[in-house]
């Protein structure tokens, strides 16, 4: 698999340091278990719930804050093949950006009993997942997508 280029961006006024190496790896480790082998490139930014409101607002129509929001770039497996994009000239797929809420993923690995890292994890490849085509809007979908993030999670050992 070529190396994916994942893009980190942590809002500075979350004054929280995280390690964007271990972010990237929990990106990298969900497209390798889907079989992404093409050069690809995401966006991953963890901001405040204030933005993210902002964001599912504006394209979501829904004026509340969440844990995370997808938006792709690529075609999902619903589109009719005259839509599909063409390969880019530089090779890289341009998948989209995953938006993350530190408050909210703060806030959840609370509820869960469980570590920020744990959360983190979750949001980044559940994030992910969408971006590849993954839903949850049906029951089966969403069974479908659940088994896959904690197939991912275990490989990653997270406590």
């Amino acid at each position: 698999m070529a190396e994916p280029e994942i893009s980190i961006s942590i809002e500075p006024t979350l004054k929280v340091s995280l390690d964007e190496n271990w972010l990237q790896k929990i990106a990298t480790e969900t497209l390798k278990t889907e079989g992404i082998t093409s050069s690809v490139e995401i966006g991953l930014v963890v901001t405040d719930s204030k933005t993210i409101q902002k964001l599912n607002k504006t394209y979501r129509g829904y004026d509340k804050s969440t844990d995370v929001l997808a938006f792709h770039m690529t075609p999902t497996t619903n589109q009719k093949p005259e839509q599909l994009f063409i390969s880019p000239p530089d090779g890289i797929y341009h998948l989209g950006e995953v938006v993350i809420s530190y408050p909210q993923a703060v806030k959840q690995a609370q509820q869960q009993s469980h570590s920020i890292e744990r959360e983190l994890a979750l949001l980044i490849v559940h994030g992910v997942l969408h971006l590849l085509g993954y839903d949850h809007e049906l029951a089966r979908d969403s069974r479908k997508m659940r088994a896959k993030e904690n197939e991912i999670l275990e490989k990653l050992e997270l406590d």
